[in-house]
């Protein structure tokens, strides 16, 4: 029998030791992104969270203006830390809606009292359908939607002062 045969399963087991070991120190990408980006948004019809301010639906979006679609949550501390850059955004002339997660109206009212309300519609999704249906997977996420009703946009985390313009920019492309 060839010597070279007792060596083979050494070599099989040292390839497979440097093939774990390359894809132990390869870093890894933790930002599931949204499959929905470049598709329209799904269907769905929010009730209003709060007195005088209107629910969400996706007839909200097809009017030929994009929009920012802000995903969040009174109990989610990003979202405190992007409140600025909202306001930002708005002072810019974004139109901002919200999709509140798992929420109460007491508890987002005092939210948008400590943090500013920059939302024209805010929606309240208390079983996270319509945020899952839409490919986001956590808070806070920003959705640039443009003036047909399809997600060209998806910013996952808190905005920060140097995304506005970028977002900006998609929200200026996007028709």
């Amino acid at each position: 029998m060839k010597r070279w045969l007792y060596w083979l399963p050494l070599i099989g087991f040292g390839a497979l030791f440097l093939v774990a070991g390359f894809g132990l120190n390869r870093p890894t990408q933790r930002t599931v992104r949204s499959a929905m980006v470049g598709k329209p948004l799904p269907a769905f019809r929010l009730a209003p969270l709060l007195p005088g301010k209107p629910g969400l639906a996706t007839a909200d979006f097809a009017t030929g203006r994009p929009h920012l679609l802000n995903v969040f949550a009174s109990w989610c501390i990003p979202c405190a830390a992007e409140a600025p850059q909202l306001a930002a955004l708005k002072a810019q002339g974004a139109e901002i809606d919200a999709i509140a997660i798992r929420d109460t109206p007491e508890a987002v009212q005092g939210f948008l009292a400590r943090y500013g309300d920059p939302y024209a519609r805010l929606g309240s999704d208390p079983d996270s359908a319509v945020q899952l249906a839409m490919g986001s997977s956590g808070v806070p996420e920003t959705f640039v939607i443009d003036g047909r009703g399809r997600i060209v946009l998806q910013h996952i985390g808190d905005v920060r002062a140097e995304d506005v313009p970028e977002i900006l920019a998609a929200l200026r492309s996007a028709k």
